[in-house]
């Protein structure tokens, strides 16, 4: 592989950018959404304002509390010291702030907000949402011949994630199911036939890097099932979020309320999809996993080497999502045209990714591709409304 010059990380100082808007504005919306659900003490919503009004015009602080990822957390933070949040790295800023919301909630102290979800309410309402639209279509999509469903479930997968509960800027919304094909155009960079083969063949096991709750998570189920139903992969891995993180990211809490919702649906072929994922699980065949390095702000090449390890027994690695798309990356500044093979060279297993833009980073394009999007579509990277499926080997590098 050519050595790959590393240029710049994306940063928050960077003037009109969307990464300085999601602190400035974001941020603090979201504090207030917390505070409007949640019946915290006085105490705690101080707390809240607090971080509100630091990130507006203050340095960043240290954490100050007792928990075990606190050294972790300031020795990362000691490279900004006296930064504002509007002069550090996006990602190193984006993960801060939800580590520091769960200090101010007092979310790893004892007490009767240990472990309690801030983000509980937006997500149990998502999901009762998504699974009731879902049950119109799915004894249809479930009726199609296996080529043509799994590819409405993998587009599906995608365009879920196209909304999030901690952006508020994307107005496109997710087209899952039968719809999924109308939207084939807007998908930039599309390797699903050799996902397909991939699979098809049959594989051991397969791994998703999960992202949102909601659309984003049922049609990560739903394509688990057809995959264990059809025999193409023998088991599938979730990998999940230890801890609440940018809003609607899941935990194994939110899948197993899903599976339960399911179960509970009044459509029996959603019923009959919501036992065998129970069943599955009972049997091994599903598993939840989660490891503190997915609620870190540390990069994909600088997972710990039992991440690696198992992941590099996976056939395939579905990674999900924006956030996933730029910690690939190192969420640095690359230009349009650089392979992605080339920079994910460290990674340790076949991946694909699937992602909705919603953010200033997108690499694997042609030449010209990027500068033809931008005239017709200013902001073509951040609204949400273009996708890519990419399928990645890192032996391709070269």
């Amino acid at each position: 592989m050519p050595t790959q010059p590393h240029p710049p990380y994306i940063m928050t100082s960077d003037p009109n950018s969307f990464a300085r808007h999601t602190i400035l504005e974001r941020k603090p919306q979201i504090i207030r959404q917390v505070i409007s659900d949640n019946a915290y003490p006085p105490e705690v919503n101080a707390a809240l304002d607090d971080l509100r009004n630091e990130i507006a015009s203050l340095p960043i602080q240290p954490l100050h509390e007792s928990a075990a990822d606190v050294t972790f957390w300031n020795a990362e933070l000691s490279n900004y010291a006296g930064k504002t949040w509007l002069e550090i790295p996006w990602y190193f800023a984006e993960t801060y702030f939800y580590r520091k919301a769960l200090e101010a909630i007092g979310y790893f102290q004892v007490g009767d907000r240990q472990g309690r979800d801030p983000f509980e309410k937006q997500k149990r309402e998502q999901i009762a949402s998504d699974v009731q639209k879902l049950s119109i279509e799915w004894e249809q999509l479930s009726a199609l011949k296996p080529e043509l469903r799994f590819e409405a479930l993998l587009h599906s997968c995608l365009w879920g994630n196209r909304a999030d509960l901690s952006n508020f800027t994307v107005t496109e919304k997710g087209r899952g199911g039968l719809a999924a094909h109308e939207e084939r155009h807007l998908i930039l960079i599309d390797h699903t036939e050799s996902i397909r083969k991939l699979l098809s063949n049959g594989v051991s096991r397969i791994d998703f890097i999960c992202d949102n709750v909601g659309s984003d998570l049922l049609f990560d189920l739903g394509l688990t099932d057809f995959l264990l139903e059809q025999g193409w992969v023998k088991e599938v891995h979730l990998n999940l979020k230890n801890q609440p993180f940018f809003v609607s990211d899941a935990m194994p809490r939110d899948v197993l309320l899903m599976i339960n919702s399911l179960k509970n649906s009044a459509d029996a072929a959603v019923q009959g999809w919501g036992q065998r994922l129970e069943k599955n699980l009972a049997d091994e065949r599903l598993l939840l996993e989660t490891d503190p390095f997915w609620t870190t702000c540390l990069m994909f090449r600088q997972m710990p080497e039992h991440v690696r390890q198992s992941l590099a027994h996976s056939a395939l690695v579905l990674i999900k999502g924006d956030v996933n798309y730029r910690r690939l990356l190192d969420d640095r500044a690359w230009q349009h045209t650089t392979r992605m093979e080339d920079v994910c060279s460290y990674f340790p297993a076949p991946f694909a990714t699937l992602r909705t833009l919603k953010g200033e980073i997108m690499v694997g394009l042609e030449p010209g591709q990027a500068e033809e999007l931008q005239s017709t579509d200013p902001t073509w990277m951040i609204n949400g409304k273009r996708g890519v499926i990419q399928l990645v080997s890192p032996e391709q590098s070269n």
